[in-house]
């Protein structure tokens, strides 16, 4: 039955490759302070005469693209407008460095009906991110349907540099993405038949570039297939930018592996060539055992993915993208600049840590590479805290792979540099600031991160591979930044210091045995407006009457003596 599925699909794909080509569309820019964004239900036409059913912001599938400039002050205002049994969804700024509460992880989660707003500053340097769904198990699902969006900065530093920045006419982003479909052409969740290729929810797409310098923001937005982006003819192009921004220099190459959550910007120089066609390929038949979307994917212990050599993709060199190149724009670039920005790797660290990812099973050899996987023995639970980190130390994490496929491990809150890769030197386009990187089977990558800026108590962030049916199936941890600066008179007040219940839907209690007389309590909702206070409570069971509150995340902060500890309860 799977090897008729895939047979089937490979068949119906081909259907479409067998229409006429559509142009590629280029997602909308919206520009400003304060965003709406309507989570949605549409229809998408993958198939010719066929609507199938897709998710969208603002739209039928992905999202506008967000452009702010760094430390803006932004409010993004999510809105779950999906129908249908338990669509409840979340929204990740991937790439961000933003408070734990506004990160969009699975502990902020949007209900159907309900507006999320979070408010935070920019603070990470120009580059290319993106947004979309994380956690409730949804991810994959939500991903593939269409939720997703590109999330551009921008920067002085940035705009010094001569570069193509005129949003779709030099500067294109292109989200490359395979899905899988069943048989009543609905987009379903696969691990070895995503044999459609889209390019920004394209089919078959084209794009006229003109005949000069242009930029390309490549973002990697598969729920699994890593790829090998080149252009025929081994066309020279120039990397310019990693995850979290520009490179030190730019560096001529014609081949960059992105895994799935990586980004990558790059310059082509198409001068001369007006009236010419090339291609932005995957050369995957370069990719080494191991990776998904190379011909073998077999572990150690002679594992494979079951039907995984029926895929036509898997191990093949496949058109992406068909770039026509038609005549200048009035003000073209047409200069390549060696120097961009300059970085200072960070090289000392306070601490160390090892993260494991292994198969639950490890004697088993199709687990090896079909998981279920685990990170240092566990899988995410929302109750659980993994690790506790301190405000403004450097780490070095260890991502040791102990499986037989590579997985992208991505973090959230920083950008980390790549410290080594099995021991030896970092290639050089791997030197940027990143944070997802691709670790091969039975290898083990170093990184280096500080953790600044923001600490929390109670809401963590994660890391997790971002291969999205891996991290559905509990292949995540969780991270707390908790400040250092609390002394011991506060630890001594607060240690013990409980909420009830939580979530909370009328009343909640704050109760501990040390409350003094003069202790007072703020709550604020997710944007940080003060909505309740109170003063000089002489009761170590402090009742709070919070019916009138809309539903969403709320902080309470205690305080008593100068000293201040906060929580985190949801109100249902």
């Amino acid at each position: 039955m799977k090897k008729q599925f895939l047979i089937a699909n490979f068949f119906l794909c081909m259907a479409v490759y067998a229409c006429s080509q559509n142009p590629l569309t280029i997602p909308p820019a919206i520009t400003g302070t304060a965003f709406n964004l309507n989570v949605q239900n549409g229809t998408t036409q993958f198939f010719d005469g066929i609507n199938t059913p897709t998710y969208g912001i603002n739209g039928d599938i992905l999202g506008p693209t967000i452009i702010v400039n760094k430390w803006d002050w932004v409010t993004l205002n999510v809105t779950n407008s999906l129908t249908g049994t338990g669509n409840s969804t979340t929204m990740h700024w991937h790439g961000l460095h933003v408070p734990a509460m506004a990160d969009g992880g699975p502990h902020q989660i949007i209900e159907q009906g309900a507006t999320w707003s979070p408010q935070f500053q920019i603070l990470n340097n120009a580059s290319t991110f993106w947004y979309h769904p994380h956690g409730l198990g949804k991810t994959d699902l939500q991903v593939a349907r269409g939720l997703a969006g590109f999330f551009i900065i921008k920067d002085s530093a940035e705009a010094a540099i001569n570069l193509p920045r005129s949003y779709g006419i030099d500067d294109f982003p292109i989200v490359v993405q395979t899905k899988a479909f069943d048989i009543l052409y609905q987009v379903a969740i696969a691990t070895q038949d995503d044999t459609l290729v889209c390019v920004n929810a394209t089919v078959d797409p084209f794009l006229n570039a003109p005949a000069q310098v242009v930029r390309l923001r490549l973002l990697n937005g598969s729920s699994m297939r890593v790829y090998n982006f080149g252009f025929t003819n081994d066309k020279e192009f120039n990397l310019i930018g990693t995850d979290g921004g520009l490179l030190n220099n730019s560096l001529p190459m014609n081949r960059l592996l992105l895994a799935p959550g990586e980004r990558g910007e790059i310059l082509l120089d198409l001068q001369g060539m007006e009236g010419q066609t090339i291609y932005l390929m995957s050369n995957s038949s370069e990719m080494v055992n191991g990776i998904y979307g190379a011909a073998t994917v077999t572990g150690m212990m002679g594992g494979e993915i079951p039907d995984y050599n029926l895929n036509p993709l898997n191990g093949a060199d496949f058109e992406i993208l068909q770039i026509n190149v038609v005549a200048q724009t009035a003000d073209p670039v047409l200069t390549i600049p060696d120097v961009l920005v300059a970085n200072e790797p960070l090289i000392t660290y306070d601490n160390t840590r090892t993260f494991n990812l292994q198969p639950d099973v490890m004697m088993d050899p199709e687990g090896q590479v079909m998981g279920p996987f685990n990170i240092n023995g566990e899988h995410f639970d929302m109750e659980v805290i993994n690790e506790t980190l301190y405000i403004n130390d450097v780490e070095k994490w260890r991502i040791q792979n102990n499986t037989g496929i590579a997985h992208p491990f991505h973090i959230h809150d920083i950008q980390f540099n790549i410290d080594n890769i099995n021991g030896g030197p970092v290639p050089l386009h791997l030197q940027g600031l990143k944070d997802v990187v691709l670790v091969m089977p039975m290898s083990y990558v170093e990184v280096i991160a500080k953790f600044e800026d923001f600490a929390d108590d109670e809401v963590p962030y994660m890391y997790h591979c971002h291969m999205l049916h891996h991290e559905d199936d509990g292949m995540m941890g969780s991270f707390l930044v908790v400040d250092t600066t609390k002394n011991s008179i506060q630890s001594q007040l607060f240690s013990n210091w409980i909420i009830y219940p939580n979530p909370v839907i009328d009343f909640i209690t704050v109760q501990t045995i040390t409350m003094e007389s003069n202790a007072e309590y703020k709550i604020f909702n997710d944007i940080g407006e003060k909505v309740i206070s109170s003063q000089k409570n002489n009761t170590n069971n402090i009742e709070i009457n919070v019916s009138q509150l809309p539903a969403g995340a709320y902080l309470i902060q205690l305080k008593s003596s100068g000293n201040q500890l906060t929580k985190y309860f949801v109100k249902l």
